[in-house]
């Protein structure tokens, strides 16, 4: 699935998200979707997500 399509990502949803410290790493954090937080419907970098725990990043992966 799509990581760049914010129609592919809904709240309780199952992803991989890279924080922004470990952008240059690439390190993935898992965690469930609460909000969405880009508002465009496509983005080249992923779409930005906060998870339940708080945590903000870009989606990579839809597990």
């Amino acid at each position: 699935m799509d990581s760049n399509k914010r129609e592919n990502i809904k709240p309780g949803n199952k992803v991989a998200i890279v924080l922004k410290p470990d952008q240059r790493s690439g390190r993935l954090t898992e965690g469930i979707v609460k909000d969405i937080l880009t508002k465009s419907p496509v983005h080249p970098h992923g779409i930005k997500v906060r998870l339940t725990d708080g945590q903000v990043g870009r989606v990579k992966k839809v597990l």
